[in-house]
């Protein structure tokens, strides 16, 4: 879909000698979620050029990029529109500041839109830098709003085991996912708490004492919604001035929440004069089929909702907070002493911001988000087959945001021992075989390009059955499974 950008910067990879970028990489780049021992071992896969739905090496080996570059690369790679709006921009105007009552012009533009695209009065917006700094941003904006109505005890901030809101020291503590919880990192104490996470599949182990084990999915759903209002209560409405939720939890295990979940929590939280964050990090911009989830698949108008990724496809890093008149009306009540002192040299940065307003223009141009609700169904159901295989245990998500789950046994849904190393060692065979998924322990991950055609998506489907048959081979093999 859409025509790829030229190839002439790709032609100076000739020049490059694989070797000497692998090791350059391994010797000076720190890379995100680093694992020293591996790395030191193995270094990086590096790559060289995109375009599509795949990935190439510096080898040239093709990957069919079943992750989408990090849940972000929503319109594929090489799209030409956006690389020529960024190009346009950077020659025109490559930055100026944006604070206190500066401006640009593709801030501003893509200000309003967003405003248009969001549901109900969510018509203000605060650029960021990117997913964690906006969720950074939404605590400030909370703490700020509540503040500006007398309310300064209401501080606190209630998220969800599983929940990922970011790696800033604020956002890693609102963050719930235990794999996150590094010993060696310290985090915010006394202002966070976590509730149960929504994960039905897991209900035996997520809820205390086993007791979800035999649930229906209703009484699941009515657990949590009452967990959620004993930890208000225990906490103190008074004290409390946001709950952070993604419509579906993405790094934590794309856990698709019971019915009804976000509509009662919502419910709850505004009876109690709480905030509701919507986390559309990842859900944003198609990856569900609309523009935003909340409202569209799930029925909420939350007080904020936070994006970026999809924002601009990972053309560019830029993040934002969408929310109401509501909040912005006490925020900006009138005193000679309000200044809003938040914000980042790169707020509104006029090129990153011409890039998303680009990418919307793209996606409302080819009906992405309608090719998303055609092609996301085949997806899950050409995912579901997976299931004949004796490890998958569950196959879950929504459309274009899809996981599996890999399970020792499927009657007690047991995982397969820690050092096994499931997910990799599945998502190193994929690999191998041309194809990148994402493992997170026991779960592979898959969130590719809205783009993907129905061939695509078979081929993707087809070379991950293979990676778990080959991955099941060595597990035989090595005394691990007998099943």
């Amino acid at each position: 879909m859409g025509s790829p950008a030229n190839h002439l910067a790709i032609a100076s990879l000739d020049q490059v000698d694989p070797k000497d970028i692998w090791q350059k990489d391994k010797d000076h780049f720190v890379h995100p979620w680093t694992h020293f021992d591996s790395f030191k071992k193995d270094g990086s896969l590096v790559m060289g050029r995109a375009e599509g739905a795949y990935v190439y090496d510096l080898s040239g080996k093709r990957y069919l990029d079943g992750i989408g570059g990090l849940w972000c690369v929503n319109i594929g790679y090489g799209r030409r529109e956006i690389v020529d709006a960024i190009s346009a921009q950077a020659l025109r105007m490559a930055f100026f500041n944006p604070f206190v009552d500066t401006t640009n012009v593709p801030a501003a533009e893509l200000a309003a839109k967003l405003a248009s695209l969001a549901p109900a009065d969510l018509n203000k917006v605060f650029f960021t830098c990117g997913g964690s700094t906006a969720n950074d941003t939404a605590v400030r904006i909370a703490h700020y709003y509540h503040a500006r109505r007398g309310k300064k005890s209401k501080k606190q901030i209630i998220s969800r085991v599983d929940a990922y809101h970011g790696s800033t020291y604020l956002t890693g503590s609102i963050t719930g996912r235990p794999a996150d919880r590094s010993p060696y990192l310290h985090f915010v104490e006394g202002l966070v708490h976590h509730v149960s996470s929504p994960n039905f599949y897991r209900a035996h182990e997520v809820l205390p004492n086993g007791i979800g084990k035999g649930m229906s999915e209703q009484q699941f759903c009515d657990y949590l919604i009452d967990e959620l209002e004993a930890k208000i209560l225990e906490v103190g409405p008074d004290n409390i001035a946001v709950f952070f939720a993604e419509p579906v939890m993405g790094a934590g295990g794309v856990i698709v929440p019971p019915k009804g979940y976000h509509q009662r929590s919502l419910e709850l939280c505004h009876r109690h004069d709480i905030l509701y964050v919507s986390d559309e990090v990842v859900t944003a911009f198609g990856r569900l089929g609309h523009f935003f989830a909340s409202q569209d698949v799930f029925g909420i108008v939350p007080d904020m909702i936070v994006t970026a990724k999809g924002l601009t496809s990972g053309y560019q890093p830029l993040g934002a907070v969408i929310f109401s008149e509501r909040i912005y009306d006490a925020m900006s009540a009138a005193d000679p002493d309000g200044w809003f002192t938040n914000g980042y040299t790169y707020s509104g940065h006029p090129v990153a911001c011409a890039a998303a307003l680009a990418n919307i223009a793209l996606m409302e141009r080819e009906d992405l988000n309608g090719h998303v609700r055609k092609m996301g169904p085949y997806l899950e159901q050409q995912l579901g087959t997976l299931l004949e295989l004796p490890i998958v245990g569950n196959v879950r998500g929504h459309n274009f945001m899809m996981c599996v789950e890999n399970v020792m046994d499927k009657a007690t849904r047991d995982h397969f021992p820690e050092e096994v190393n499931i997910g990799k060692r599945i998502s190193d065979h994929c690999e191998r075989l041309g194809l990148i998924v994402r493992p997170l322990g026991a779960l592979n991950i898959i969130s590719p390009p809205l783009t993907l055609s129905k061939e695509e998506v078979d081929e993707l489907v087809s070379l991950l059955r293979q990676g778990i048959e080959a991955t099941m081979a060595d597990l035989r093999a090595e005394g691990h499974y007998k099943g």
